[in-house]
């Protein structure tokens, strides 16, 4: 039998937690490990409970989101975070990132597809909504000396670019020529 992939749900309004529960405790292979209200709640919960990945809203009472992910960092927190919010200012997505997150999406995802990234964050991976990459490329360049754009190889930046472009991970691969035709 497989691991499942347990999920906390941080989230200020009930019926978004409510929501995000009954879509993810009908999927294979993910169970909801709790639910948070506030950033406070949430830091309890994850050191109480080993969490694989916490789906973190950035609008929080008291402790934002941003001040969680600053906590699990310094915490040295295993679980891995993607944030899932309305904050659509182009620093949110960046600071998150910067912050600790491995995705970054926007509440109009798509069911399936935040049901993908939480897998697909759970395998490792990075994962931004388009428009949430474009605003990393668009701040990259602030985050201070050695550690903007120039601090990425060239590979990297050609990853990032093609993020920005709102390319899935398949397409990125074939455009940079790492993934041969199936057939």
């Amino acid at each position: 039998m497989t691991r499942r992939i347990s999920v906390l749900i941080v989230d200020d309004h009930p019926v978004v937690r409510r929501g995000l529960r009954v879509l993810l405790e009908v999927q294979d292979g993910i169970e909801v490990a709790g639910e948070a209200g506030d950033g406070a709640t949430a830091l309890a919960l994850a050191a109480e409970q080993v969490a694989d990945v916490i789906l973190l809203d950035l609008k929080l009472p008291g402790m934002d989101g941003i001040a969680v992910l600053g906590e699990l960092r310094a915490r040295d927190s295993a679980a891995r975070v993607l944030v899932l919010t309305s904050a659509t200012e182009p620093a949110s997505a960046s600071l998150a990132v910067r912050s600790g997150a491995a995705g970054v999406l926007y509440k109009d995802v798509d069911p399936d597809a935040l049901v993908r990234a939480i897998r697909s964050v759970y395998d490792g991976h990075l994962l931004l909504a388009p428009e949430a990459a474009g605003s990393l490329v668009r701040s990259a360049g602030t985050w201070g000396p050695g550690a903007g754009l120039d601090a990425l190889t060239s590979r990297e930046r050609e990853v990032l670019a093609e993020l920005a472009k709102g390319r899935s991970n398949r397409e990125i691969a074939r455009a940079l020529g790492c993934l041969g035709e199936r057939r």
